[in-house]
């Protein structure tokens, strides 16, 4: 039999140095399934040319690099997608249809804001919007700025300057470069969530009924996915964590329990 490949796409500003991808890279390694990590553009270390970044609803990103995995992979592929990546999986398993069985045998998404508005919302208030908007402004302004030194005139450089949430920055950049009107027009066009109903292909989507980023009032009910869509709502997680046991927790948990899922349907 030909090994499993487990392709993962990581979530915003993330990386194959990401926790999760770490965890699930030895959880590959234990269960003897190959494992690659598909950065988006920008975050694999060095700047794409394009005058393009990447976006939570890439799915035609997410079908190139999936379709170049399994035109070069004699095994089945499975994709993971986590936090931005997993809405980005799920859009494309979504817009695919019953043509994405002939790409992948299954898809996961984990922590992923399906709802994009309800997702914006969340991380712009409160502690998110003091600690995470401020993390993840200092890794995406700076990216911008080598954009706009590759290509002058590209967004409004002074605007950009001014952004103090991701609201803001996705209003000047995000969603322009990639073909939106605003940052509304992309929270609606890009989220999965009104795409679950057309899966058809075996899909896990797990998302703690407690992450400060995904409200729990926002997640798919059963009545709003495909029959071929498994969901998975925890209490306790929190966002892309899982932990088990005493502090700081052992975060194998999550790869394990989503990894041999996919494992499972890739049989």
């Amino acid at each position: 039999a030909q090994l499993p490949l487990i392709v993962m796409f990581h979530g915003l500003e993330g990386s194959s140095a990401s926790h999760y991808a770490q965890a699930f890279a030895d959880f590959a390694a234990s269960r003897g399934a190959a494992f690659a990590v598909a950065h988006f553009r920008g975050c694999g270390g060095e700047l794409n040319r394009g005058p393009r970044a990447y976006h939570s609803g890439d799915f035609q990103e997410i079908d190139w690099i999936l379709r170049r995995f399994r035109s070069v992979h004699r095994g089945p592929v499975l994709a993971v997608g986590v936090s931005l990546g997993g809405n980005a999986v799920m859009r494309w398993a979504g817009e695919m249809g019953s043509s994405a069985n002939a790409v992948v045998s299954a898809v996961a998404s984990v922590s992923a804001p399906l709802d994009l508005a309800a997702g914006g919302h969340a991380i712009g208030t409160g502690f998110n919007r003091l600690v995470y908007t401020r993390m993840f402004l200092n890794s995406m302004r700076p990216k911008a700025l080598r954009k706009y030194a590759q290509h002058p005139g590209l967004f409004d450089r002074d605007a950009l300057m001014r952004a103090q949430d991701l609201y803001a920055f996705d209003n000047v950049f995000t969603a322009p470069l990639h073909g939106f009107r605003d940052t509304e027009d992309y929270w609606r066009r890009a989220s999965a969530k009104p795409h679950l109903p057309c899966i058809d292909v075996p899909a896990l989507v797990v998302n703690a009924r407690n992450d400060p980023f995904v409200p729990a009032w926002s997640l798919p009910g059963p009545k709003e996915v495909s029959d071929r869509v498994t969901l998975w709502q925890p209490a306790g997680g929190g966002h892309v964590g899982f932990p088990q046991g005493r502090p700081p927790g052992n975060v194998w948990a999550m790869p394990q329990t989503v990894g041999d899922w996919l494992l499972r349907q890739g049989h």
